[in-house]
C-alpha cells in the first residue's frame, strides 16, 4: 500500500511518502490557517495519488485556535477536503491509528503526537536495549526514553511532557535569543538583550560555522538570507546595537555564550529525563533538523559519553537529508503501511 504521511506544526509542514520521498515547506498556520487546504494541495501535487493519508500534528497549538479540540478539528477538515476522497487516518499516543471522528471526539490522544510517532518507528533500531530518542527540531527538543524499544514516556500531552522533562521548547533554528537567557556578557558586562525576536537559535549557528549558509533560505527574523553576514547583523540587533557599534568578534562572542547556555538547558532537561528512568539508557538515538546539536551534547555528557559513546546513531547519517527533516511524517508513513488495512 502506497501511503503519505504529514506533520503539520505550526510553522513547517512535512510530508513523506512510504517509499521515501519527503518534503518540508515552511507555513506559518497561525497566520493564515484559511490556506491550510489549498497548500496541502499544492504539496501533495509532487506525489502520486496515495491509497491511504496518515497524519499527526503539533499545529492545534497555534494561537489562531481557541482551543487546542478546535485546532484538531480544523487541520482534520483542511487536510480531509485536501486529500479527498482518499481515506484519511491520525495517530495517537496510544500507538495506533484513529479514524477523524475518533480523533475529533478525543483531540487530546492526537495532538502533539508526532514524537510519539518518531519514537515507535526509530525505536525498533534498538529492541533489545533501554535508550534515549533525542529529537532536536528547528522549535522543540524532544527526549524520549525507550525500553526494549518501546516509548516510555512519563508524559503524553505537551504539558506533561514540559513538566517531565521529555519537551524542552528551544529549536535549532526558530528560538528567539532572549528565550535562551536574558543576559550576554558584553564588553566584560552583562547586557540584557531586548525582548524582541531581532534573531533566533539559527543565528547562532550561523555565525559558529555550524550551520550551513543558505543565500534561498529568507525564514529568518528579519527576512533576510541565512548567512552568516545577515546572523552576525540579526544578533547585533539583540543587543540594541548595529554592526558600526558592535564587532563580529563581539558578536560571535555573544553566539557562543547563548549556543552554551541553549545546550545547557537541554542538557538540564536530559538529566531529569535519564534520572526518571529505571534502568540507565545503552544507547542514544539522534535525530531531528538541529542533530548537529543533539550530537554535541551527548557527547559531551559526563554519563552518556561514557556509557553509551559506542552506540550512538545519529539517523540523519542512516536516510538523506529530506527524510531526516521530514522524520515524523515518515515515520507516520511507514507506520500507516504496515498497520492500516483500507
Amino acid at each position: 500500500m502506497y501511503v503519505i504521511g504529514l506533520d503539520i506544526g505550526g510553522a513547517n509542514i512535512k510530508s513523506a511518502d512510504s517509499d521515501g520521498a519527503a518534503r518540508t515547506i515552511p507555513f506559518a498556520l497561525w497566520k493564515t490557517p484559511q490556506l491550510l487546504k489549498a497548500t496541502l494541495q499544492e504539496l501533495l501535487s509532487g506525489f502520486q495519488r496515495p491509497d491511504l493519508v496518515a497524519i499527526t500534528m503539533t499545529g492545534e497549538l497555534a494561537d489562531c485556535f481557541p482551543t487546542k479540540a478546535t485546532g484538531v478539528d480544523q487541520i482534520l477538515s483542511a487536510t480531509e477536503e485536501a486529500v479527498a476522497p482518499v481515506p484519511l487516518v491520525v495517530w495517537q499516543t496510544g500507538a495506533e491509528f484513529l479514524p477523524t471522528d475518533i480523533a475529533r471526539e478525543f483531540p487530546l490522544l492526537v495532538a502533539a503526537a508526532n514524537w510519539h510517532a518518531l519514537a515507535t518507528w526509530l525505536g525498533r533500531m534498538i529492541p533489545d536495549q533501554n535508550g534515549i530518542l533525542l529529537d532536536i527540531g528547528s522549535t522543540t527538543t524532544d527526549i524520549i526514553p525507550l525500553e526494549n524499544g518501546i516509548p516510555i514516556a512519563e508524559g503524553l500531552t505537551d504539558v506533561e511532557r514540559l513538566l517531565s522533562g521529555e519537551l524542552v521548547y528551544t529549536g535549532g533554528r526558530r528560538t528567539p535569543l532572549a528565550m535562551i537567557d536574558q543576559q550576554v556578557p558584553f564588553r566584560g558586562q552583562w547586557c540584557p538583550l531586548a525582548a524582541e525576536c531581532f534573531a533566533t537559535a539559527l543565528d547562532l549557528y550561523l555565525l559558529l560555522e555550524e550551520n550551513t549558509e543558505n543565500l534561498h533560505d529568507h525564514d529568518t527574523a528579519d527576512g533576510n538570507p541565512a548567512t552568516q553576514d545577515n546572523a552576525y547583523v540579526r544578533i547585533s540587533r539583540s543587543v540594541c546595537c548595529d554592526v558600526s557599534e558592535m564587532t563580529r568578534a563581539e558578536a560571535v562572542e555573544v553566539a557562543h555564550y547563548l549556543a552554551e547556555q541553549q545546550q545547557k538547558q537541554i542538557n538540564q532537561a536530559l538529566n531529569q529525563v535519564v534520572d526518571q528512568m529505571s534502568v540507565p539508557p545503552m544507547a542514544v538515538l539522534m535525530s531531528g533538523s538541529a542533530v548537529f546539536l543533539a550530537e554535541k551534547i551527548i557527547r559531551a555528557h559526563p554519563v552518556l559519553s561514557e556509557t553509551v559513546i559506542t552506540n550512538v546513531t545519529n539517523v540523519a547519517e542512516i536516510f538523506d537529508r529530506s527524510i531526516s527533516k521530514a522524520a515524523c511524517a515518515f515515520a507516520v508513513a511507514r507506520l500507516a503501511a504496515e498497520r492500516v488495512r483500507i
